[in-house]
């Protein structure tokens, strides 16, 4: 298992970044070309039973997921966006909310689903193994996996040229943040996911945005 990112200073910030930008998050992506695919796509795999949402930001897709689940344990870094979260589903929904480092933290039971909304692109490359044991390591006999990402990059966030997976954004009052956001081709990245193990598929969507969802190979879905 990773150690945390507090002793990396490119997810500090990045950590950083998203607590800034919570007041302000610009919670647009349902409204971006294939948005309505993916809320499609999601209600089509039906995520029942119990749920671990990794890095559920401001809670775009938590109340989705209270749809078809029995329980929601909605994990993120940034108290900021867990307050925004909490904030979108009604009193007494069958949610847990954790604050906790997603590189340092370890599960404490096993979920029938993981799903993770935008952030497979927010993991640097050096941590993507390790990454998917944690998913491994959070998931029941037979459980299964559902994402949503996109690979969207404005040229100027591209400080480090478009080869780096290090690029720089800004908060609305102009700080600017360094924080990682690798553009993934769903064809490549559903080959390095086989390379590891699983058997997900990823399909894209007609803009810019893609969802993966499977299990662990040989596994029933």
């Amino acid at each position: 298992m990773d150690t945390g990112s507090a002793q990396d200073p490119l997810l500090s910030e990045q950590r950083a970044y998203y607590s800034a930008l919570a007041p302000d998050y610009p919670d647009h992506l349902l409204g971006l070309p294939g948005g309505t695919e993916l809320t499609e796509a999601l209600d089509a795999f039906r995520p029942a039973g119990s749920i671990l949402e990794l890095a559920c930001g401001p809670g775009t897709w938590t109340p989705r997921l209270l749809r078809h689940a029995d329980h929601v344990t909605a994990v993120d870094a940034s108290p900021e966006m867990l307050a925004l979260a909490a904030s979108r589903v009604p009193d007494g929904a069958p949610v847990r909310f954790v604050e906790a480092d997603l590189f340092a933290w370890e599960p404490d039971r096993r979920y029938d689903v993981v799903f993770m909304g935008c952030w497979l692109s927010h993991v640097p490359a050096g941590r993507f193994r390790s990454f998917w044991s944690l998913v491994a390591a959070a998931l029941a006999p037979r459980g299964r996996v559902f994402f949503v990402d996109d690979r969207h990059r404005n040229p100027e966030e591209l400080v480090e040229g478009p080869a780096s997976s290090t690029i720089q954004r800004r908060t609305p009052d102009g700080t600017a943040y360094r924080i990682v956001k690798i553009p993934y081709e769903p064809a490549e990245l559903e080959r390095r996911l086989r390379e590891l193990g699983w058997d997900i598929t990823v399909t894209p969507t007609a803009g810019p945005l893609f969802w993966g969802a499977g299990t662990r190979a040989g596994e029933c879905r």
